[in-house]
């Protein structure tokens, strides 16, 4: 169904460049000729606020209905949001903090919010207002100097032009997207099923290699065990040290900075990867390491839920902040001791219920067994070498999500401006209702929740 689609039969010249050529019976219009700024004076608004105001704050970076302490005193210009109501960042909005809302509440004096006429269909308003042309118009539109501090104000933002069928044509589209994003959504599924999958042979084969298990040299348990000497480690191959972590690293935690949201936002040249607990967070300008180093959550819900990786290898320049241990072996191979740190289970030494926290004390003193440097070398050349096969398939189903991502934003982006018909498709498409669900287009955000695992968020 989507390979068949094909152009508009006949097409018209938008008169706006960047827009270029749109069907013909579709309406370019100012985004002034169906949007209105909202009031933010008045009893009117007042009372709304009063309303709103035990609903929560909209707010955009996690777009949930939240409990707030926000006193009556301090909403003179806070405003009212209405499910349909387009809202922006006047800030950010030029990289993509806009939205249709989908909830009642009240958003801070940072947003636009406009009211939208019945012209627009509430879904696709939402796609076609964040695809990237129209995103790329709200920089047109911004004033500031550079690319930090920008502004949008209505006066400028009222004249961005658009195109846009029938009020029935945009739930055919709508209709249509909603169908090829939950195919390509089940692609992207089985994909991340199969990494999954890949991802635990290949911890398999390096826990049992790393921890003793078996002996690279036959692929069979070792010949002799002692014990340990502690519980949770158990036995271990006989000529196998029992050390600690505080032997076989230096700590360099009094080394490490953090850098707030605000400092990393004024930085133009975001060349060195910025490093927190769950690997890199961000770009940076500057950098506080030049060297291979291994990095170790502190704190967070991964260190109890492992939905990521614990044990980090960071090489070459980087920055770090203060929610990741660094650690620099003593004596060993960084490869064979960071499969030995990630083969650990830290809840004995993890502190905090609401906010697990591994602390620099109880790292160091954790046991840990280890052979001597040359079957270090030799465990972790067996262990590529069994694993080899694994880590290309992992990059290729990566590579795969990454395409049919970029195919869904195409998509969505041709078909909200125009560029093809999917009317047809749509029709075709099995159901009793015409009633198009919600889409979870390429205007989408993602973010990561306090355990490292991607949320989407729309308004």
């Amino acid at each position: 169904m989507i390979t068949d689609l094909k152009p508009y039969p006949k097409m018209k010249a938008s008169g706006v460049q960047w827009l270029g050529k749109v069907p013909e019976h579709w309406e370019v219009l100012p985004l002034c000729a169906i949007a209105t700024p909202k009031s933010v004076t008045g009893q009117h608004h007042r009372e709304l606020l009063s309303v709103y105001l035990d609903k929560g704050v909209i707010r955009f970076s996690d777009v949930q209905e939240k409990r707030t302490n926000v006193t009556s005193e301090d909403l003179t210009n806070y405003q009212a949001v209405d499910p349909g109501d387009f809202v922006l960042n006047n800030q950010q909005a030029w990289r993509g903090s806009v939205g249709v809302s989908r909830l009642s509440g009240i958003v801070s004096p940072a947003y636009l919010v406009l009211s939208l006429s019945q012209r627009l269909h509430t879904d696709f308003a939402n796609l076609l207002f964040r695809e990237q042309v129209m995103v790329d118009q709200y920089l047109v539109c911004s004033r500031g100097v550079g690319s930090i501090q920008r502004n949008l104000y209505w006066p400028h933002l009222k004249r961005v032009v658009f195109a846009t069928p029938s009020n029935r044509e945009q739930i055919a589209i709508v209709r249509f997207l909603d169908h090829a994003d939950r195919r390509i959504r089940r692609y992207i599924q089985a994909k991340k099923k199969l990494i999954a999958l890949l991802e635990e042979q290949k911890q398999a084969i390096i826990h049992q290699a790393v921890t003793g298990q078996i002996d690279v040299r036959t692929g069979q348990p070792y010949p002799a065990y002692k014990d340990s000497g502690v519980e949770w480690l158990g036995k271990v191959p006989e000529h196998w040290e029992v050390s600690r972590v505080k032997r076989e690293f230096y700590n360099l935690n009094h080394r490490r900075l953090p850098l707030s949201g605000i400092e990393r936002g004024e930085m133009t040249l975001r060349r060195y990867d910025y490093y927190g607990a769950s690997g890199v967070i961000d770009k940076v300008d500057d950098y506080l390491f030049d060297d291979e180093l291994l990095l170790i959550a502190e704190d967070g819900a991964n260190l109890v839920l492992r939905n990521l990786p614990l044990a980090i290898i960071a090489r070459g320049r980087f920055w770090v902040n203060n929610h990741a241990h660094i650690l620099k072996p003593s004596r060993g191979d960084l490869e064979f001791l960071a499969g030995v740190m990630e083969s650990l289970s830290y809840l004995p030494w993890v502190s905090g219920a609401a906010q697990p926290k591994l602390t620099q004390d109880r790292l160091m003193r954790i046991a840990i067994a280890v052979p001597c440097r040359e079957e270090q070398d030799r465990i972790i050349l067996f262990a590529a070498s069994r694993t080899s096969p694994l880590s290309i398939g992992i990059a290729q189903a990566k590579r795969e999500i990454d395409l049919l991502r970029e195919y869904r934003t195409r998509l969505i982006a041709d078909v909200v401006t125009g560029k093809l018909d999917v009317r047809e498709a749509a029709a075709a498409i099995p159901g009793d209702s015409d009633a198009p669900r919600q889409v979870k287009g390429a205007g989408a955000m993602e973010r990561e929740d306090s355990t490292g695992m991607k949320r989407e968020v729309t308004l």
